[in-house]
């Protein structure tokens, strides 16, 4: 017994030094998906999906940006808007003050102003290193004034959600944000501005509820899951049998509640595409 959880420990330590974008040396990466194991320098040439059955592992939010933007034209809006722990939650300023010094953020989104394939945009980003990428005031804040900064400048705007839902320690005030990103994407849309809604692993809880369905075009990567509740709170709800894999990226595309599945490799390209499609006079 004790060498069955020595391997699983080792592989849950594999996996944590992954999501943290750090694998020392130049030890082997061992996917959680297929249980191969690709070179460090493999997987992160391949945008860090594994080589060989595509898993796409989370990203980090700077990285994120520096896949999709163009080089040099990245300028961060509202960098130090960062959390604050308005309930005085037991506990919470010490785990936001560990998620920070653990990935260098000051909160779990960043936005930014940039361009891909030389058409301009707003750009916004959910790190799941962060609480898991749930959504705080701070987060639904940032999110909120990328929006209207976008609309103000008439941009068209990509977001990539990545999170757990709410913030918990935040109560009502987490909530809210739900209401606020959504009231400032109706704003944005009645100028007839382009969004476009990117789901990456996972997708949940009020940010599926919220800014992350109202894209007039939703993407996702390979796999993601997306949904609001866990399948077996719906599966207790309502009593039936679910079918297998309903909360992820291919069944979502089969149903229509994503228009398409593009793997990371191909997302900077997808993205320009439909910018230029999207913009006056533009043709593919």
């Amino acid at each position: 017994m004790s060498g069955i959880f020595a391997k699983r420990r080792a592989r849950l330590l594999a996996m944590k030094a992954i999501r943290d974008n750090y694998v020392p040396g130049d030890q082997l990466v061992t996917c959680p998906k297929c249980g191969g194991e690709s070179q460090r320098k493999d997987v992160a040439g391949n945008l860090s999906v594994c080589p060989l059955c595509g898993y796409h592992f989370p990203i980090g939010a700077y990285y994120r940006l520096s896949t999709i933007l163009d080089p040099g034209s990245f300028r961060e809006l509202n960098g130090k808007l960062s959390a604050a722990d308005p309930l005085s939650f037991p506990g919470y300023g010490e785990k936001q003050r560990a998620a920070q010094r653990k990935t260098g953020l000051t909160e779990a989104a960043v936005t930014a102003m940039g361009s891909v394939g030389g058409r301009k945009c707003v750009a916004g980003v959910l790190d799941s290193r962060f609480l898991m990428g749930s959504m705080s005031a701070a987060v639904g804040e940032k999110i909120t004034l990328a929006i209207e900064y976008a609309a103000k400048n008439k941009l068209p705007l990509i977001l990539f959600s990545a999170s757990g839902g709410a913030r918990m320690q935040e109560g009502i005030l987490s909530l809210m944000q739900m209401a606020k990103t959504s009231a400032a994407l109706a704003r944005f849309s009645e100028k007839g501005l382009l969004y476009i809604s990117v789901l990456t692993d996972p997708t949940t809880g009020g940010v599926t509820a919220s800014f992350a369905s109202l894209g007039d075009i939703i993407l996702a990567e390979p796999g993601a899951l997306i949904g609001f509740a866990g399948p077996r709170v719906i599966q207790q709800t309502i009593g039936e049998t679910l079918p297998e894999g309903f909360q992820r990226a291919e069944y979502q595309e089969e149903h229509g509640f994503v228009d398409a599945v593009v793997p990371r490799g191909e997302l900077r390209e997808t993205l320009g595409r439909l910018l230029r499609l999207h913009e006056k006079g533009g043709r593919s």
